[in-house]
């Protein structure tokens, strides 16, 4: 197929990519810099070097590329939380989930995608007994920074995605990434994922599951992943080999 991969240069890009290459896909990628393309251009795949808020570009962009399917990877956490900074990183990667997602559902819309694949997050449901399925209810009351990631970025990412009827809407909400290229080499934090194993997600999602939202996180965690496994074939367990 031929597949736009936004943030194709992000953490779960760089595990993607070589997924998706080595199935056969043809593969533009996004970077926001002239460096991206450097690194993404070595990778093997086509580069768009676009700004997600510049709607007209990323439409252009988009069309060009002709995809079947889009895959939105896009964050602004490259940095880390840092707490003397940490509302204003939220802000910014929830504006990218907000703005961004609807400027790039417009985009795949415009050039009559079948599918389009997001990246969410697991943590984000209302506080109840676990284990949290895909039917449970966000945490819509939140207030302080979490109202920022979730009200403000998350609620409107999956909106977009999922209420509308011009293509299939898949949302894969992500534990928190652990592995290579990530802030933790190791799980550390409740709802774990490596990184390899959260791309695999996104790679299945291409020709499996119904249109919906998927729980990617490791078994034994909060949230049920029976969904993902019995629909996508996905495996917690899954780790690609090698790195580079």
């Amino acid at each position: 197929m031929r597949i736009f991969l936004a943030g194709a240069s992000g953490v779960i890009g760089r595990s993607l990519v070589p997924l998706l290459r080595n199935a056969g896909h043809q593969v533009t990628g996004t970077t926001r810099t002239n460096d991206g393309r450097a690194r993404l251009e070595t990778s093997g795949i086509d580069v768009a070097v676009v700004d997600i808020f510049d709607k007209d570009a990323l439409e252009h962009a988009v069309s060009a590329a002709a995809p079947d399917v889009v895959i939105h990877q896009l964050t602004d956490l490259s940095a880390g939380l840092d707490p003397a900074s940490q509302e204003e990183t939220l802000k910014r990667n929830a504006r990218i989930r907000r703005e961004g997602t609807a400027n790039l559902v417009h985009a795949a819309r415009t050039a009559r995608v079948k599918r389009m694949i997001a990246q969410s997050i697991a943590w984000a449901y209302a506080s109840k007994e676990p284990p949290y399925v895909e039917t449970d209810p966000l945490d819509v009351g939140a207030t302080g920074t979490r109202a920022i990631s979730i009200s403000e970025g998350v609620v409107p990412l999956e909106s977009a995605v999922l209420q509308q009827s011009d293509f299939e809407g898949i949302v894969l909400r992500y534990g928190r990434f652990y592995g290579p290229g990530t802030w933790s080499l190791e799980p550390d934090r409740a709802m774990p994922v490596h990184v390899d194993a959260a791309a695999h997600a996104a790679f299945l999602a291409i020709e499996h599951g119904r249109p919906g939202i998927y729980n990617i996180a490791e078994p034994q965690s909060t949230v049920s992943i029976d969904k993902a496994i019995d629909e996508l074939g996905w495996r917690a367990d899954f780790r690609r080999e090698p790195y580079g």
